[in-house]
């Protein structure tokens, strides 16, 4: 009978003890996977640590990449159409950037006789390549202005605003000088629409609009490069060349430039 109970008071005992696995029963935390030994946390001495974290699931995968095809698309299909705004407003006065090719002059004549303006203006500094301003003569708002002449439009309604200045912030320095010509000739403007290529309309209504004041309202006129669909601007080498730098000089004009007066 002895023997007996030795034997069950070691069963007994047996079945109080636990095994190592079941601890994690006792520690939420853990949930159902064993607990990790001091040796298989750490390796070589500490270098070493196994670490427990969260990856993206093919479900969070799937939409972040629908959603960059749909930026892209947007950037596609928008960019162009954002960038190349063409909203006039009513007035009597023209404004032509005097750099812009001959497609868009042509279309500048064309918009003038269209609206029986009073005035048509060229805008422009010194020309790319003579080393800075040497005279009037010698900018393109000179330029521009006898292209205009040679379409037919009479040279006395034909006034060239020429800028001195070359290189960076071209367009809000011939904007600037142009509003100085207004106030020294003693002109008094409400509104005016300006003629310019493309990809570059919205950047230069946005400076035209800081040069003049909130007193003079700015319309646009965006005339498409015909070497390329605007479509499918990307494309054309043209195209894509004319969106980036155009978009890149909006985010400038519209974020970090600081206008002078």
């Amino acid at each position: 009978m002895k023997s007996i109970r030795i034997i069950e008071s070691t069963r007994v005992g047996e079945t109080n003890r636990e095994h190592p696995l079941d601890q994690s029963k006792k520690n939420p935390a853990a949930g159902n996977r064993p607990a990790l030994s001091k040796k298989e946390e750490r390796a070589f001495g500490g270098l070493l640590t196994r670490r427990y974290r969260w990856v993206l699931s093919f479900k969070a995968k799937l939409l972040i990449l629908l959603a960059l095809l749909t930026l892209s698309l947007i950037i596609l299909f928008g960019v162009y159409p954002f960038l190349s705004l063409t909203q006039p407003v009513d007035a009597n006065i023209l404004v032509v950037e005097g750099w812009v090719h001959p497609y868009a002059i042509q279309a500048g004549a064309e918009e003038f006789r269209a609206r029986h303006y009073r005035q048509i203006f060229t805008t422009g500094g010194p020309v790319v390549g003579r080393g800075g301003y040497i005279n009037d003569y010698q900018t393109s708002a000179s330029t521009g202005a006898d292209l205009l002449k040679k379409t037919g439009i009479p040279a006395e309604l034909v006034q060239m605003v020429p800028s001195h200045i070359i290189g960076r912030d071209r367009t809000y320095s011939s904007a600037i000088a142009l509003r100085d010509w207004f106030g020294s000739h003693d002109v008094q403007v409400r509104s005016l629409n300006i003629v310019t290529e493309g990809a570059h309309a919205r950047r230069t209504r946005l400076l035209f609009e800081q040069a003049l004041g909130s007193d003079v309202k700015v319309g646009v006129i965006a005339v498409p490069n015909p070497d390329f669909d605007a479509r499918r601007w990307w494309l054309y080498s043209e195209g894509a060349e004319d969106v980036v730098e155009e978009g890149i000089g909006y985010i400038y004009a519209k974020l970090f430039f600081h206008p002078r007066q």
